[in-house]
């Protein structure tokens, strides 16, 4: 609302004078606000710098450039990577949502000093005169003071698909769109104090997408924290001790470098990678994504909220049918012309007018003008809520409200209400000879038809929702509309709709909802208040919950959802806070995101298990080797091999590979519990491999030989349990890794290039102590294969009919 020492004022039929809009701009009544569609540039830089991977990696990095080796420092190079991946994404969806909101910015026809002119919304000041016609966006609440026929779609803020119409004195609300008529209405609230601006600035809050994978891998980060704070100092302690060259810089480089390995560095950037590459194939698909976790996000979901307006319609009406109803004894050419084809084409001349309501324009697109010469016409008012137009030669003709042109006692009542029960806007047409006689209606009218009239569903809702019902992903309808309009577009996009609920007779906190929520399918009648509980009250429940809309009404439900769903024409508030954009507003995009999330899930869990088994046997030999006072078993270029070969090239293949499976909770828990156990087996078998060789009074070379021959069997067996259900792809990555690991043993050239050297008799004995090891790693994984980790939930109705 405006300040309390601002008087206000009637603005005459002029609007305002030049002095006037002075001296609101002045005393800052203007219609500007800071109206972002995303984060800032600096918001998008602090949280993909400011996190604990870069603080571990970074506190190292600073350790090794003060030794002055900065080549030792290449490791900081994934730090790097990582964020310009997040940062990159993110400011490439900053700058098209801009550009979409450039694209749609909207201009007000003004009134000032007698003369019409057109500005940019934010110039609009408080009490100014502003012009309304079709196809206009109201840039501000206001009172309306002259309209003719002036009919407003509020379903943007409301959710009522029905057009709302606006007599003088009514009250008009920014964001929502003129579809018939034409008028002025005074601004009476502008800028931050407007009712739309009110819900998008509660909706402006930013909350970071959650992701299981990301707070899984922080959970991880925090634990390795803890575990390199309490092994450093036994490690600087056994590096020292063991250094005879005198150099400090060996040990706080050999410290480091342990350190490192048990940081998953190559997991957190291959995870970036794989969600960037996903975003990239989402944008091919016309689904742009704000934050690269919620390309996971979708995949958890098990609830779908969906707003109708829009969402499951395209927000408009389209003709449905024409019912005949003229008496069945007239004879051609005696009665009304109630056949179809006349009344077709008296519908396709009462809707060939300048300035056509929504209802008429539906009739339009439907029916072509006849071409007949109009001789008089009574506008549609929704005070008399009928329209009529007489033709030369064609009669007079009526189109309205069934329940005003038909008599008290009339039967087509019953026809009329057994239509309206399915949903559909009726409209009944009636004719007579008699010419028009002004704005009463005359006696001798006859009823001809019922045209029903229903709003246009996407082509492409059923086919997608019956795609999340075989997911076993539950649909929930909630809508601001008449619950009788929302249950009969849910039932023809086949949702199993039950008893679809008036949520006025709800309450309006989550705790209130949840019974509703997890019992019903449909909801009609929901405030933007309401949406956001109900959300709410099925996360309290356990659940993963998606929000699809487009107006401002659902911009707070969309905001607090696990995964918020805006289409790409709807409201600016609703693009702001949404994770993903459908920037063509195509519903059936959805599956794709769906597939792509299930992708990374998937191969990332595989990919997980792999680098943290390798960090869980680095920790190990670290611990080992400090102990009983030996040397590290490896060179740098053996773990070079190793990991490449067992990990590199194969977690990078695995990550961008198909993956169809279904998402499970628990993704932290299934990984450690193949990692720890698997990591700790491959770290004794190569720590007694290397025992092994030393009892044989092997040379040092021929020792960290019988080390990497041992880690290389493990190690590519972990590869295969991970690898299961086998397809031909990954059948050809197994042998292609067993060769190479293969060829590095046996091959003199490359053995030389690794430093590898083993007498023939103790080859049996390395390759068998890695088999039992990999006969171990085969134990734990078919017992993680059975550990479950699914966190209760409450059963929902799935809510679509197969």
């Amino acid at each position: 609302m405006p300040d309390a020492d601002h008087e206000m004022v009637l603005t005459g039929a002029g609007g305002l004078s030049a002095p006037e809009v002075a001296a609101r701009v002045a005393s800052g009544h203007v219609n500007e606000v800071d109206d972002r569609t995303s984060r800032t540039v600096g918001e998008i830089i602090r949280a993909n710098v400011l996190t604990r991977f870069n603080a571990i990696l970074s506190v190292l990095a600073v350790a090794v450039l003060a030794t002055g080796r900065w080549g030792d420092a290449a490791f900081a190079i994934v730090l790097v990577l990582n964020s310009i991946i997040g940062i990159g994404q993110e400011l490439r969806a900053k700058r098209t949502l801009d550009k979409l909101a450039l694209l749609h910015a909207p201009t007000a026809r003004v009134v000032r000093d007698g003369e019409t002119m057109e500005l940019p919304v934010a110039e609009v000041v408080l009490d100014d005169l502003i012009a309304l016609r079709m196809g206009d966006q109201v840039p501000a609440d206001g009172e309306i003071h002259a309209s003719e026929g002036l009919e407003v779609d509020e379903s943007q803020l409301t959710g009522e698909s029905d057009a709302m119409a606006k007599e003088l004195g009514d009250r008009v609300l920014s964001g929502t769109i003129v579809v018939a008529g034409r008028g002025r209405f005074q601004a009476r609230a502008v800028g931050a104090d407007a009712y739309a601006r009110k819900i998008a600035a509660e909706a402006k809050v930013f909350v970071r997408t959650k992701s299981e994978i990301e707070a899984a891998i922080d959970t991880l980060l925090r634990y390795i924290t803890w575990v390199i704070i309490g092994v450093t100092p036994l490690l600087v302690w056994s590096q020292f001790r063991t250094n005879d060259t005198g150099d400090w810089r060996e040990p706080v480089s050999g410290t480091v470098a342990a350190l490192v390995g048990m940081v998953p560095e190559g997991l957190v950037l291959l995870t970036s990678v794989a969600f960037l590459l996903a975003a990239l194939a989402l944008t091919r698909r016309q689904v742009l994504v704000q934050e690269l976790p919620a390309v996971e996000g979708l995949a958890r979901v098990d609830v779908v909220c969906l707003d109708k307006t829009g969402t499951l319609t395209l927000g408009d009406i389209v003709f449905d049918a024409l019912e005949s109803v003229g008496p069945a004894g007239d004879t051609p050419g005696t009665g009304p012309p109630h056949d179809e084809a006349s009344v077709g084409a008296a519908l396709g001349a009462m809707a060939d007018a300048p300035d056509p309501n929504a209802s008429l324009a539906a009739l339009g697109a439907a029916f072509a003008a006849p071409g007949w010469d109009r001789s008089g016409e009574v506008a549609f008012s929704s005070a008399r809520k009928w329209s009529a137009a007489s033709f030369d030669g064609q009669g007079t003709w009526y189109l309205g409200a069934p329940d005003v042109l038909l008599d008290a006692d009339d039967p087509l009542r019953d026809r009329v209400s057994e239509l309206a029960a399915t949903g559909r806007r009726v409209l009944l047409v009636q004719y007579t000879d008699s010419p028009l006689t002004g704005e009463a209606l005359p006696a001798g009218r006859k009823s001809v038809a019922l045209c029903t009239l229903a709003e246009q569903v996407r082509p492409d809702a059923a086919e997608t929702l019956r795609y999340f019902a075989d997911q076993g992903v539950a649909i929930k309808v909630i809508s601001g509309d008449n619950p009788t309009t929302v249950s009969a577009v849910a039932t023809e996009v086949g949702i199993d709709v039950g008893t679809a609920i008036d949520a006025r007779t709800l309450g309006s906190e989550p705790e209130d909802l949840v019974e509703a929520v997890t019992n019903h399918t449909v909801f009609g009648r929901v405030s933007p208040h309401q949406k956001r509980s109900m959300v709410r009250a099925l996360q309290s429940q356990g659940h993963t919950v998606a929000m699809t809309g487009d107006g401002v009404n659902d911009a707070l439900a969309l905001k607090d959802a696990d995964i918020g769903v805006a289409m790409g024409n709807g409201a600016q508030a609703t693009r702001a806070v949404a994770q993903l954009v459908l920037l063509d507003g195509q519903f059936s995009r959805l599956p794709s995101v769906l597939g792509e999330g299930r992708r990374v899930i998937g191969n990332i869990e595989r990919v997980a298990s792999l680098f943290l088994s390798k960090n869980v046997y680095a920790l190990m030999l670290v611990l080992l080797v400090s102990i009983a006072g030996l040397p590290f078993p490896f060179l740098p270029r053996h773990l070079t091999l190793i990991s490449s070969v067992t990990i590199g090239i194969p977690a990078f293949v695995l990550a961008l590979g198909p993956n169809t499976e279904r998402y499970r909770p628990g993704f932290l828990q299934r990984v450690l519990a193949f990692a720890i156990p698997a990591g700790a087996i491959t770290g004794i078998a190569i720590f007694v491999a290397y025992l092994a060789a030393r009892t044989q009074h092997l040379l040092a070379s021929e020792r960290k030989t019988a080390a990497t021959i041992a880690a290389l069997v493990v190690a590519l067996w972990v590869l295969v349990v991970l690898s299961r259900p086998f397809r031909p792809w990954k059948l050809a990555l197994l042998v292609s890794m067993a060769a190479i690991a293969s060829a590095a043993i046996a091959i003199p050239p490359i053995q030389d290039v690794f430093k590898l050297s083993m007498p023939a008799s103790f080859l049996p004995i390395a390759l068998g102590i890695g088999a039992a090891g990999a006969v171990g790693v085969e134990m734990v994984g078919r017992w993680a294969d059975h550990r479950t980790g699914r966190r209760p939930r409450r059963p929902l109705r799935i809510g679509v009919r197969a």
